[in-house]
Protein backbone atom coordinates (compact mmCIF):
# COMPACT_ATOMS: atom_id res chain seq x y z
CA UNK A 1 0.00 0.00 0.00
CA UNK A 2 2.43 2.69 0.92
CA UNK A 3 3.45 2.47 -3.26
CA UNK A 4 0.08 3.08 -4.11
CA UNK A 5 -0.01 5.86 -2.03
CA UNK A 6 3.46 7.37 -3.81
CA UNK A 7 1.44 6.40 -7.05
CA UNK A 8 -1.42 8.63 -6.15
CA UNK A 9 0.81 11.46 -5.16
CA UNK A 10 2.53 11.37 -8.52
CA UNK A 11 -1.12 10.84 -10.07
CA UNK A 12 -2.49 13.89 -7.61
CA UNK A 13 0.31 16.21 -8.68
CA UNK A 14 -0.37 15.75 -12.33
CA UNK A 15 -3.83 18.34 -12.94
CA UNK A 16 -5.38 16.77 -16.00
CA UNK A 17 -4.97 13.35 -14.98
CA UNK A 18 -5.99 14.12 -11.42
CA UNK A 19 -9.16 15.81 -12.94
CA UNK A 20 -10.08 12.33 -14.64
CA UNK A 21 -9.76 10.15 -11.92
CA UNK A 22 -11.67 12.12 -9.68
CA UNK A 23 -14.76 12.58 -11.82
CA UNK A 24 -14.29 8.56 -12.75
CA UNK A 25 -14.46 7.93 -9.37
CA UNK A 26 -17.87 9.80 -8.41
CA UNK A 27 -19.39 8.49 -11.24
CA UNK A 28 -18.47 4.97 -10.21
CA UNK A 29 -19.49 5.85 -6.72
CA UNK A 30 -23.27 7.24 -7.89
CA UNK A 31 -23.33 3.00 -9.03
CA UNK A 32 -24.33 2.74 -5.47
CA UNK A 33 -27.58 4.73 -6.54
CA UNK A 34 -30.66 3.04 -7.77
CA UNK A 35 -30.96 1.13 -10.29
CA UNK A 36 -27.38 -0.13 -10.16
CA UNK A 37 -27.04 -0.75 -6.04
CA UNK A 38 -23.99 -1.68 -5.81
CA UNK A 39 -22.39 -0.32 -2.80
CA UNK A 40 -19.07 -1.37 -3.38
CA UNK A 41 -18.70 0.79 -5.81
CA UNK A 42 -19.56 3.77 -3.51
CA UNK A 43 -16.93 2.80 -1.34
CA UNK A 44 -14.48 1.69 -3.91
CA UNK A 45 -14.86 5.43 -5.28
CA UNK A 46 -14.70 7.32 -1.97
CA UNK A 47 -11.54 5.21 -1.14
CA UNK A 48 -10.22 6.85 -4.05
CA UNK A 49 -11.78 9.78 -3.05
CA UNK A 50 -10.13 10.03 0.21
CA UNK A 51 -6.60 8.79 -1.00
CA UNK A 52 -6.40 11.88 -3.53
CA UNK A 53 -7.61 14.29 -0.81
CA UNK A 54 -4.56 13.01 1.29
CA UNK A 55 -2.29 14.41 -0.86
CA UNK A 56 -4.01 17.58 -1.81
CA UNK A 57 -2.15 20.69 -0.40
CA UNK A 58 -4.72 23.70 0.39
CA UNK A 59 -8.38 23.35 1.31
CA UNK A 60 -8.35 25.38 -1.94
CA UNK A 61 -6.98 22.62 -3.95
CA UNK A 62 -9.32 19.95 -1.92
CA UNK A 63 -12.23 21.78 -2.82
CA UNK A 64 -11.38 21.47 -6.16
CA UNK A 65 -10.92 17.81 -5.75
CA UNK A 66 -14.21 17.38 -3.99
CA UNK A 67 -16.07 19.50 -6.62
CA UNK A 68 -14.72 17.42 -9.17
CA UNK A 69 -15.78 14.24 -7.22
CA UNK A 70 -19.39 15.71 -6.69
CA UNK A 71 -19.53 16.78 -10.07
CA UNK A 72 -18.88 13.34 -11.61
CA UNK A 73 -21.19 11.55 -8.45
CA UNK A 74 -24.30 13.81 -9.23
CA UNK A 75 -24.32 13.99 -12.59
CA UNK A 76 -24.40 10.10 -13.27
CA UNK A 77 -26.78 9.91 -9.71
CA UNK A 78 -29.13 12.89 -11.04
CA UNK A 79 -29.20 11.84 -14.85
CA UNK A 80 -33.03 11.52 -14.66
CA UNK A 81 -33.40 15.33 -14.70
CA UNK A 82 -33.55 15.70 -18.24
CA UNK A 83 -37.05 13.54 -18.58
CA UNK A 84 -38.99 16.91 -17.81
CA UNK A 85 -37.27 18.74 -20.58
CA UNK A 86 -38.57 15.90 -23.00
CA UNK A 87 -42.20 16.18 -21.99
CA UNK A 88 -41.90 18.71 -24.71
CA UNK A 89 -38.53 18.15 -26.43
CA UNK A 90 -39.34 21.03 -28.74
CA UNK A 91 -39.54 23.80 -26.29
CA UNK A 92 -37.05 22.79 -23.51
CA UNK A 93 -35.33 19.95 -24.34
CA UNK A 94 -31.85 22.15 -25.12
CA UNK A 95 -31.99 22.95 -21.76
CA UNK A 96 -31.86 19.54 -20.56
CA UNK A 97 -27.94 18.98 -20.17
CA UNK A 98 -27.66 22.81 -18.98
CA UNK A 99 -29.77 21.43 -16.16
CA UNK A 100 -28.44 18.20 -15.26
CA UNK A 101 -24.26 19.81 -15.48
CA UNK A 102 -25.94 23.25 -13.44
CA UNK A 103 -27.55 21.14 -10.80
CA UNK A 104 -24.68 18.18 -10.72
CA UNK A 105 -22.20 21.16 -10.21
CA UNK A 106 -24.51 23.16 -7.47
CA UNK A 107 -24.50 19.92 -5.43
CA UNK A 108 -20.80 19.49 -5.96
CA UNK A 109 -20.36 22.87 -4.55
CA UNK A 110 -21.37 21.90 -1.02
CA UNK A 111 -19.15 18.75 -1.04
CA UNK A 112 -16.43 21.31 -1.85
CA UNK A 113 -17.10 23.40 0.75
CA UNK A 114 -17.21 20.28 3.71
CA UNK A 115 -13.48 19.32 1.64
CA UNK A 116 -11.83 22.52 1.71
CA UNK A 117 -13.09 23.15 5.45
CA UNK A 118 -12.17 19.20 6.49
CA UNK A 119 -8.12 20.60 4.97
CA UNK A 120 -8.32 23.38 6.41
CA UNK A 121 -9.33 21.83 9.86
CA UNK A 122 -6.16 18.99 9.38
CA UNK A 123 -3.79 21.26 8.79
CA UNK A 124 -0.43 18.99 8.86
CA UNK A 125 -2.13 17.17 11.66
CA UNK A 126 -3.00 13.07 11.39
CA UNK A 127 -6.35 13.29 11.97
CA UNK A 128 -7.87 13.68 8.14
CA UNK A 129 -9.32 10.12 8.31
CA UNK A 130 -11.68 11.13 11.05
CA UNK A 131 -11.88 15.12 9.77
CA UNK A 132 -12.60 14.48 5.86
CA UNK A 133 -16.13 11.49 6.59
CA UNK A 134 -17.29 14.83 8.70
CA UNK A 135 -16.36 17.24 6.05
CA UNK A 136 -18.88 14.86 3.83
CA UNK A 137 -21.55 14.34 5.99
CA UNK A 138 -21.90 17.99 7.24
CA UNK A 139 -21.86 18.71 3.22
CA UNK A 140 -24.84 16.20 3.61
CA UNK A 141 -26.65 17.78 6.00
CA UNK A 142 -26.03 21.16 4.91
CA UNK A 143 -27.12 19.81 1.39
CA UNK A 144 -31.04 18.59 3.07
CA UNK A 145 -31.47 22.50 4.35
CA UNK A 146 -29.93 24.83 2.41
CA UNK A 147 -32.76 26.63 0.08
CA UNK A 148 -35.47 24.33 1.22
CA UNK A 149 -32.87 21.52 0.97
CA UNK A 150 -32.59 18.94 -1.77
CA UNK A 151 -30.74 15.53 -0.14
CA UNK A 152 -31.38 13.35 -2.97
CA UNK A 153 -28.71 10.61 -3.87
CA UNK A 154 -26.76 10.82 -0.23
CA UNK A 155 -23.94 7.91 -0.23
CA UNK A 156 -25.67 6.39 2.18
CA UNK A 157 -28.38 5.24 0.11
CA UNK A 158 -26.40 2.82 -1.63
CA UNK A 159 -26.67 -0.25 1.81
CA UNK A 160 -30.78 -0.48 1.10
CA UNK A 161 -31.01 -4.55 0.27
CA UNK A 162 -28.37 -5.07 2.85
CA UNK A 163 -28.40 -5.02 6.79
CA UNK A 164 -26.66 -2.59 7.24
CA UNK A 165 -29.39 -0.37 5.94
CA UNK A 166 -31.13 -1.15 9.20
CA UNK A 167 -28.93 1.24 10.80
CA UNK A 168 -30.45 4.40 9.45
CA UNK A 169 -33.26 3.90 12.42
CA UNK A 170 -30.39 4.93 14.61
CA UNK A 171 -28.17 7.74 12.41
CA UNK A 172 -30.79 8.61 9.59
CA UNK A 173 -29.60 8.59 5.86
CA UNK A 174 -26.62 11.10 6.23
CA UNK A 175 -25.15 8.68 9.09
CA UNK A 176 -24.72 5.85 6.94
CA UNK A 177 -23.16 8.46 4.45
CA UNK A 178 -20.45 9.43 7.54
CA UNK A 179 -20.16 5.96 8.38
CA UNK A 180 -19.14 5.12 4.91
CA UNK A 181 -16.89 7.70 4.38
CA UNK A 182 -15.69 7.09 7.70
CA UNK A 183 -14.70 3.46 6.83
CA UNK A 184 -13.02 4.28 3.76
CA UNK A 185 -10.83 6.51 5.39
CA UNK A 186 -10.21 4.00 8.02
CA UNK A 187 -8.90 1.44 5.82
CA UNK A 188 -6.99 3.81 3.27
CA UNK A 189 -5.46 5.22 6.69
CA UNK A 190 -4.63 1.90 8.12
CA UNK A 191 -3.34 0.51 4.76
CA UNK A 192 -1.05 2.94 4.34
CA UNK A 193 0.21 2.99 7.98
CA UNK A 194 0.45 -1.01 7.63
CA UNK A 195 -1.82 -1.10 10.14
CA UNK A 196 -3.03 -4.55 8.71
CA UNK A 197 -4.63 -5.26 12.31
CA UNK A 198 -6.85 -1.67 12.19
CA UNK A 199 -8.11 -2.95 8.80
CA UNK A 200 -9.23 -6.10 9.64
CA UNK A 201 -10.77 -4.63 12.74
CA UNK A 202 -12.85 -1.59 10.92
CA UNK A 203 -14.03 -4.54 8.41
CA UNK A 204 -14.92 -7.12 11.28
CA UNK A 205 -16.68 -4.15 13.27
CA UNK A 206 -18.85 -3.40 10.00
CA UNK A 207 -19.64 -7.07 10.02
CA UNK A 208 -20.94 -7.01 13.16
CA UNK A 209 -22.78 -4.26 12.83
CA UNK A 210 -24.64 -5.56 9.87
CA UNK A 211 -24.86 -8.80 11.67
CA UNK A 212 -27.21 -7.32 14.37
CA UNK A 213 -28.72 -5.04 12.99
CA UNK A 214 -29.91 -7.81 10.38
CA UNK A 215 -31.10 -9.45 13.75
CA UNK A 216 -34.01 -6.55 14.20
CA UNK A 217 -35.39 -7.87 10.84
CA UNK A 218 -38.70 -10.23 11.64
CA UNK A 219 -39.53 -12.37 8.59
CA UNK A 220 -43.01 -12.11 9.14
CA UNK A 221 -46.33 -11.06 7.05
CA UNK A 222 -47.90 -8.10 7.86
CA UNK A 223 -50.78 -8.56 10.25
CA UNK A 224 -54.13 -6.76 10.58
CA UNK A 225 -56.99 -6.78 8.69
CA UNK A 226 -56.89 -3.42 7.23
CA UNK A 227 -56.70 -3.92 3.11
CA UNK A 228 -55.91 -0.94 0.63
CA UNK A 229 -56.32 -1.06 -2.73
CA UNK A 230 -53.37 1.42 -4.95
CA UNK A 231 -54.19 2.13 -8.54
CA UNK A 232 -51.73 2.83 -10.91
CA UNK A 233 -53.18 4.16 -14.14
CA UNK A 234 -49.72 4.17 -16.08
CA UNK A 235 -50.48 8.09 -17.40
CA UNK A 236 -47.59 9.14 -19.66
CA UNK A 237 -46.44 12.74 -18.93
CA UNK A 238 -46.85 14.03 -22.30
CA UNK A 239 -50.27 12.72 -22.77
CA UNK A 240 -51.72 13.06 -18.98
CA UNK A 241 -53.29 16.55 -19.65
CA UNK A 242 -53.87 15.99 -23.09
CA UNK A 243 -57.62 16.73 -23.95
CA UNK A 244 -57.93 13.90 -26.19
CA UNK A 245 -55.88 11.04 -23.14
CA UNK A 246 -56.68 12.87 -20.28
CA UNK A 247 -60.59 11.28 -20.01
CA UNK A 248 -59.48 7.96 -20.62
CA UNK A 249 -56.82 7.89 -17.87
CA UNK A 250 -59.60 8.86 -15.78
CA UNK A 251 -61.78 6.00 -16.96
CA UNK A 252 -59.42 3.20 -16.70
CA UNK A 253 -58.80 4.58 -12.71
CA UNK A 254 -62.56 4.18 -12.66
CA UNK A 255 -62.04 0.57 -13.99
CA UNK A 256 -59.17 -0.29 -11.73
CA UNK A 257 -61.06 0.80 -8.72
CA UNK A 258 -64.27 -1.10 -9.71
CA UNK A 259 -62.66 -4.31 -10.29
CA UNK A 260 -64.01 -7.10 -8.05
CA UNK A 261 -60.90 -8.05 -5.30
CA UNK A 262 -59.50 -12.11 -4.97
CA UNK A 263 -59.28 -11.32 -1.34
CA UNK A 264 -61.07 -9.35 1.36
CA UNK A 265 -62.89 -6.18 0.28
CA UNK A 266 -60.53 -2.95 0.05
CA UNK A 267 -61.38 -0.84 3.19
CA UNK A 268 -59.69 2.64 1.56
CA UNK A 269 -58.86 3.03 -2.21
CA UNK A 270 -55.56 5.21 -2.92
CA UNK A 271 -55.17 6.63 -6.76
CA UNK A 272 -52.00 8.91 -7.14
CA UNK A 273 -51.01 12.24 -7.68
CA UNK A 274 -52.73 14.76 -9.59
CA UNK A 275 -54.76 11.81 -10.45
CA UNK A 276 -58.00 13.77 -11.79
CA UNK A 277 -56.38 16.12 -14.73
CA UNK A 278 -59.10 18.70 -13.65
CA UNK A 279 -59.35 21.33 -11.02
CA UNK A 280 -61.37 20.02 -8.01
CA UNK A 281 -63.98 22.80 -8.96
CA UNK A 282 -64.60 21.65 -12.07
CA UNK A 283 -64.27 17.89 -10.69
CA UNK A 284 -67.72 17.87 -9.19
CA UNK A 285 -69.63 15.66 -11.67
CA UNK A 286 -67.08 13.46 -11.29
CA UNK A 287 -66.93 12.63 -7.86
CA UNK A 288 -70.12 10.36 -7.43
CA UNK A 289 -68.81 8.50 -10.02
CA UNK A 290 -65.86 7.86 -8.18
CA UNK A 291 -67.83 7.09 -4.97
CA UNK A 292 -69.66 4.46 -7.23
CA UNK A 293 -66.68 2.68 -8.96
CA UNK A 294 -65.43 1.99 -5.11
CA UNK A 295 -68.90 1.08 -3.72
CA UNK A 296 -67.82 1.59 -0.56
CA UNK A 297 -65.38 2.64 0.66
CA UNK A 298 -63.68 6.26 0.80
CA UNK A 299 -61.17 7.15 -1.77
CA UNK A 300 -57.87 8.93 -1.42
CA UNK A 301 -56.87 10.87 -4.57
CA UNK A 302 -54.45 13.86 -5.81
CA UNK A 303 -55.92 17.04 -7.15
CA UNK A 304 -55.51 20.20 -7.82
CA UNK A 305 -57.85 23.08 -6.50
CA UNK A 306 -57.76 26.59 -6.53
CA UNK A 307 -58.39 29.23 -3.55
CA UNK A 308 -59.38 32.42 -5.54
CA UNK A 309 -55.79 32.83 -7.79
CA UNK A 310 -53.79 30.64 -5.27
CA UNK A 311 -53.34 26.83 -6.73
CA UNK A 312 -52.18 23.88 -4.48
CA UNK A 313 -51.38 20.64 -5.28
CA UNK A 314 -53.68 18.70 -3.02
CA UNK A 315 -54.76 15.32 -1.68
CA UNK A 316 -58.51 15.01 -1.30
CA UNK A 317 -61.00 11.98 0.24
CA UNK A 318 -64.28 10.79 -1.66
CA UNK A 319 -66.53 9.26 0.57
CA UNK A 320 -69.32 7.31 -0.02
CA UNK A 321 -71.63 9.86 -0.89
CA UNK A 322 -69.59 11.48 -3.53
CA UNK A 323 -68.72 14.31 -1.58
CA UNK A 324 -65.35 15.30 -1.54
CA UNK A 325 -63.04 16.99 0.80
CA UNK A 326 -59.49 18.26 0.85
CA UNK A 327 -57.76 16.92 3.51
CA UNK A 328 -53.92 18.00 2.25
CA UNK A 329 -52.15 20.40 0.44
CA UNK A 330 -48.30 19.58 -0.25
CA UNK A 331 -46.36 22.30 1.50
CA UNK A 332 -42.85 21.38 0.47
CA UNK A 333 -42.73 22.29 -2.73
CA UNK A 334 -40.38 21.91 -5.57
CA UNK A 335 -38.30 25.46 -6.30
CA UNK A 336 -38.38 26.01 -9.95
CA UNK A 337 -40.91 23.11 -10.57
CA UNK A 338 -43.74 24.27 -8.71
CA UNK A 339 -43.19 28.11 -7.47
CA UNK A 340 -40.25 30.49 -8.17
CA UNK A 341 -38.35 31.31 -4.84
CA UNK A 342 -39.25 34.92 -3.50
CA UNK A 343 -42.19 35.02 -6.30
CA UNK A 344 -44.70 36.62 -3.60
CA UNK A 345 -42.23 38.96 -2.67
CA UNK A 346 -41.30 40.07 -6.07
CA UNK A 347 -44.77 40.75 -6.84
CA UNK A 348 -44.69 43.39 -3.64
CA UNK A 349 -42.43 45.71 -6.54
CA UNK A 350 -44.44 44.77 -9.16
CA UNK A 351 -43.15 41.93 -10.63
CA UNK A 352 -46.10 39.36 -10.18
CA UNK A 353 -45.19 36.92 -13.42
CA UNK A 354 -43.36 34.84 -10.59
CA UNK A 355 -45.95 35.17 -7.45
CA UNK A 356 -47.70 32.40 -6.98
CA UNK A 357 -50.66 34.44 -5.10
CA UNK A 358 -51.08 35.40 -8.48
CA UNK A 359 -51.82 31.80 -10.06
CA UNK A 360 -48.28 31.58 -11.06
CA UNK A 361 -47.27 27.95 -9.56
CA UNK A 362 -48.19 26.28 -6.58
CA UNK A 363 -48.88 27.80 -2.94
CA UNK A 364 -47.66 25.61 -0.24
CA UNK A 365 -49.60 24.18 2.49
CA UNK A 366 -49.70 24.61 6.03
CA UNK A 367 -47.78 22.47 6.73
CA UNK A 368 -47.66 18.40 7.67
CA UNK A 369 -50.60 16.79 8.90
CA UNK A 370 -51.90 13.71 10.62
CA UNK A 371 -55.30 12.15 9.22
CA UNK A 372 -57.49 10.80 11.60
CA UNK A 373 -59.33 7.59 9.30
CA UNK A 374 -60.87 6.40 11.92
CA UNK A 375 -60.65 2.20 12.14
CA UNK A 376 -58.43 2.69 9.37
CA UNK A 377 -55.41 4.48 11.71
CA UNK A 378 -53.92 7.50 11.65
CA UNK A 379 -51.86 8.23 8.42
CA UNK A 380 -49.11 11.24 7.59
CA UNK A 381 -49.71 12.08 3.80
CA UNK A 382 -46.94 13.39 1.55
CA UNK A 383 -47.22 14.46 -1.72
CA UNK A 384 -44.36 13.14 -4.29
CA UNK A 385 -40.75 14.52 -3.43
CA UNK A 386 -42.09 15.41 0.33
CA UNK A 387 -41.22 11.68 1.07
CA UNK A 388 -37.22 12.34 0.68
CA UNK A 389 -37.54 15.00 3.97
CA UNK A 390 -37.05 12.76 6.92
CA UNK A 391 -37.44 16.70 9.02
CA UNK A 392 -41.09 16.84 7.41
CA UNK A 393 -42.13 13.73 8.86
CA UNK A 394 -40.21 14.67 12.42
CA UNK A 395 -41.82 17.55 12.24
CA UNK A 396 -45.92 15.78 11.90
CA UNK A 397 -48.54 16.70 15.35
CA UNK A 398 -48.10 13.39 16.09
CA UNK A 399 -46.94 9.82 14.96
CA UNK A 400 -48.94 7.85 12.57
CA UNK A 401 -49.25 4.67 12.36
CA UNK A 402 -48.78 4.58 8.51
CA UNK A 403 -47.25 7.08 5.56
CA UNK A 404 -49.07 7.48 2.92
CA UNK A 405 -47.25 8.95 -0.16
CA UNK A 406 -48.66 9.81 -3.69
CA UNK A 407 -46.54 10.88 -6.62
CA UNK A 408 -46.70 11.22 -9.96
CA UNK A 409 -43.05 9.65 -10.94
CA UNK A 410 -43.67 10.18 -15.08
CA UNK A 411 -41.51 13.42 -14.60
CA UNK A 412 -38.86 10.88 -13.59
CA UNK A 413 -38.83 9.15 -16.40
CA UNK A 414 -38.72 4.84 -16.41
CA UNK A 415 -35.47 4.27 -15.73
CA UNK A 416 -33.28 5.42 -12.35
CA UNK A 417 -35.70 8.30 -10.97
CA UNK A 418 -38.78 5.94 -9.85
CA UNK A 419 -36.22 3.66 -8.15
CA UNK A 420 -34.46 6.24 -6.73
CA UNK A 421 -37.29 8.10 -5.65
CA UNK A 422 -38.92 4.15 -4.15
CA UNK A 423 -35.09 3.82 -2.37
CA UNK A 424 -35.98 7.29 -0.58
CA UNK A 425 -39.22 6.10 0.78
CA UNK A 426 -37.98 2.58 2.04
CA UNK A 427 -35.62 4.78 3.92
CA UNK A 428 -37.85 6.84 5.45
CA UNK A 429 -39.78 3.75 6.46
CA UNK A 430 -36.62 2.07 8.56
CA UNK A 431 -35.69 5.45 10.26
CA UNK A 432 -39.40 5.88 11.46
CA UNK A 433 -40.12 2.69 12.14
CA UNK A 434 -43.89 3.20 10.05
CA UNK A 435 -44.63 1.25 6.77
CA UNK A 436 -45.53 3.46 3.97
CA UNK A 437 -47.74 2.75 1.39
CA UNK A 438 -46.48 4.53 -2.02
CA UNK A 439 -49.05 4.98 -4.87
CA UNK A 440 -47.38 6.19 -8.10
CA UNK A 441 -48.92 7.40 -11.19
CA UNK A 442 -46.44 5.02 -13.58
CA UNK A 443 -44.84 2.82 -10.83
CA UNK A 444 -43.43 1.88 -8.80
CA UNK A 445 -46.47 1.77 -5.90
CA UNK A 446 -46.22 -0.26 -3.44
CA UNK A 447 -46.68 -1.49 0.11
CA UNK A 448 -43.59 -0.88 2.40
CA UNK A 449 -42.50 -2.28 5.53
CA UNK A 450 -41.28 -0.42 9.12
CA UNK A 451 -37.94 -2.69 7.84
CA UNK A 452 -38.18 -1.09 4.30
CA UNK A 453 -38.81 -4.37 3.00
CA UNK A 454 -40.95 -4.07 -0.12
CA UNK A 455 -43.88 -6.43 0.40
CA UNK A 456 -45.50 -6.29 -2.53
CA UNK A 457 -45.21 -3.56 -5.41
CA UNK A 458 -46.32 -2.83 -9.54
CA UNK A 459 -43.78 -2.15 -11.77
CA UNK A 460 -42.76 0.98 -13.22
CA UNK A 461 -44.85 1.57 -16.75
CA UNK A 462 -47.88 -1.11 -15.87
CA UNK A 463 -51.50 -0.21 -15.44
CA UNK A 464 -53.05 -2.18 -12.46
CA UNK A 465 -54.55 -2.21 -9.06
CA UNK A 466 -52.55 -3.74 -6.01
CA UNK A 467 -54.63 -4.96 -2.74
CA UNK A 468 -52.38 -5.02 0.06
CA UNK A 469 -52.88 -5.34 3.61
CA UNK A 470 -51.34 -2.66 5.33
CA UNK A 471 -48.41 -3.34 7.79
CA UNK A 472 -47.66 -2.60 11.03
CA UNK A 473 -45.95 0.17 13.01
CA UNK A 474 -43.03 -0.77 14.64
CA UNK A 475 -41.62 0.97 17.55
CA UNK A 476 -40.55 4.20 17.63
CA UNK A 477 -36.73 4.30 16.54
CA UNK A 478 -34.02 6.61 18.29
CA UNK A 479 -33.44 8.51 14.63
CA UNK A 480 -37.22 9.05 14.86
CA UNK A 481 -36.64 10.76 18.78
CA UNK A 482 -33.74 12.86 18.46
CA UNK A 483 -33.11 13.31 14.43
CA UNK A 484 -29.82 14.41 12.72
CA UNK A 485 -29.46 16.64 16.21
CA UNK A 486 -26.70 13.48 17.82
CA UNK A 487 -24.79 13.79 14.38
CA UNK A 488 -25.03 16.93 14.21
CA UNK A 489 -23.24 17.42 17.62
CA UNK A 490 -20.76 15.06 16.77
CA UNK A 491 -19.60 16.96 13.90
CA UNK A 492 -19.38 20.06 16.02
CA UNK A 493 -17.59 18.04 18.20
CA UNK A 494 -14.87 16.45 15.65
CA UNK A 495 -14.36 19.93 14.28
CA UNK A 496 -13.44 21.42 17.40
CA UNK A 497 -10.89 18.92 18.02
CA UNK A 498 -9.24 19.44 14.43
CA UNK A 499 -9.34 22.67 15.02
CA UNK A 500 -7.42 22.40 18.74
CA UNK A 501 -5.61 20.32 16.65
CA UNK A 502 -4.51 22.20 14.00
CA UNK A 503 -3.56 25.89 16.64
CA UNK A 504 -1.12 23.13 18.52
CA UNK A 505 0.72 21.91 16.25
Amino acid sequence: MPDIDAYVARLAARPRVRVIVLLAAGAIAALGQAPFLIWAATLAGLLVAFLFWRHSRSPRASALQGWLFGLGYFTVTMSWLVNPFFVEPERHGWMAPFALLGMAGGLALLWALGWGVARWLVGGGRLGWLIWPAGLAAAELLRGALFTGFPWGGPGLAWIDTSYAQMASLVGVVGLSWLTALLAAVVVTACVRRNWSSVLGAIGLVLLIAFASGLSIAVTPPKGDITLRLIQPNAPQHQKWDPDHAEGFVRRQLELTATPPEGALPNLIIWPETSVPYLMRHAQLLFPLIAEAADGPPVLMGIQRAEELRYFNSMVQVNADGIAQPVYDKHHLVPFGEYVPLGDAMARIGIRAFAAQYGQGYSAGPGPVVLDLGALGKVLPLICYEAVFPRDIRNAPERPDWILQITNDAWFGDFSGPQQHLIQARFRAIEFGLPVIRVANTGISAAIDAHGRVIKSLPLGQSGYLDVIRPDAGPVTPYARVGDWPLFLLLIGVAGWGAWTRRRF
